[in-house]
């Protein structure tokens, strides 16, 4: 069995945002040489996510506002977390609610995914570096 790691770096301009990260997914299986297995994806901070969902504009919007009605950022005050100093409680909870990784079947070398699925780093507390873990296993 081959196993394969590569780290990609994200560093958003914005608070908050989604990058598709699919090219990258498969760059990663493509340089592994894995032809058959699978791919774990996820972000290595706690305020991010990875997820899989469609590549449209009015879907990432209502994602946003969704997020943002479930777990406002402000007032900050609102949040035990931000006790400490902190202002980004929210960001820790729309993560939890996006969830943190993805793990995605390889065959025959390529993501084996539906028609509309593609890979998003979501991001809820940006303007700072942050890495993503992609990990690939099988032969």
């Amino acid at each position: 069995m081959k196993t394969y790691r590569k780290e990609l770096w994200m560093n958003l301009p914005t608070v908050q945002g989604f990058v598709n990260i699919t090219r990258e997914v498969q760059q990663a299986i493509n340089e592994s040489e894995v032809r058959e297995g699978l791919v774990l994806v996820n972000p290595m901070h706690i305020t991010a996510s990875v997820f899989i969902n469609d590549n449209e504009s009015g879907l990432h919007h209502d994602f946003e506002r969704w997020l943002e009605g479930l777990a406002p950022h402000a007032p900050i005050s609102q949040y035990r977390h931000n006790d400490t100093g902190e202002d980004n409680a929210d960001a820790h909870l729309k993560r939890t609610l996006m969830g943190r990784e993805v793990v995605c079947a390889i065959t025959d070398g390529r993501l084996d995914f539906g028609t509309w699925e593609q890979i998003f780093y979501a991001e809820f507390d940006g303007r700072r570096r942050k890495r993503v873990l992609i990990k690939v296993i099988g032969e």
